[in-house]
């Protein structure tokens, strides 16, 4: 593995583990048993390790996410796999990381946004208008409103004045944002299908 590729590998985890704003380059280069002037000579600065961690996450996130959701038979267990996908990803981030990029790291941050924006957007609406063709979702949906309420649950779900870290974990958060959204969109068709996937008896 080349060099640079290890110190992001280095950086990301530290990233994940602490938060961004805690993390300096002393330490990047403390985890890597190597001189901080090695690991200038590979980024300048802390600011372009973020971006560079950043922008290949996003990509591994988009070949995984596209692997996860291309097998599922309908957009129930379409929705309910990414959920479980995305509940692994966010056992692994530290509460503060998506404030300490938009504070701290606005071109990530920016970088971010585009791909929250175009990809996410796009994944979810895609699902929410097979689920309609399916059957399985409410064919009177405003899809555009609420595909841009799931995905401003993403960041709600790390939003520390909403759910102090101390209580609330981002997974439990997002977990319950998931299931409350895929019940109210689902026709009874797809509550019942929804009860099935979570072997769950519901009185009718």
């Amino acid at each position: 593995m080349e060099i640079k590729d290890r110190i992001l590998n280095h950086a990301q985890a530290l990233f994940m583990r602490n938060g961004i704003k805690s993390v300096s380059m002393d330490d990047i280069a403390a985890d890597m048993a190597m001189s901080k002037k090695t690991l200038y000579k590979w980024f300048e600065n802390k600011d372009q390790i973020v971006l560079a961690t950043m922008n290949r996450h996003l990509n591994q996130v988009q070949g995984e996410c596209a692997a996860v959701a291309g097998p599922a038979a309908n957009a129930i267990e379409e929705m309910l796999t990414i959920s479980r996908w995305a509940d692994e990803q966010f056992s692994n981030v530290h509460p503060s990381i998506f404030n300490d990029l938009k504070k701290y790291h606005p071109v990530a941050w920016e970088l971010f946004g585009r791909h929250k924006n175009s990809f996410i957007l796009e994944q979810i609406t895609r699902n929410l208008r097979r689920g309609m063709a399916e059957g399985l979702f409410r064919p009177d949906l405003d899809v555009d409103v609420l595909a841009r309420l799931n995905l401003a649950q993403i960041e709600l779900a790390f939003d520390p004045t909403l759910y102090p870290p101390a209580q609330f974990s981002p997974m439990r958060v997002n977990r319950v944002f998931d299931e409350h959204f895929l019940l109210g969109v689902a026709t009874l068709k797809g509550h019942k299908l929804i009860n099935d996937y979570r072997q769950v008896t519901e009185n009718e």
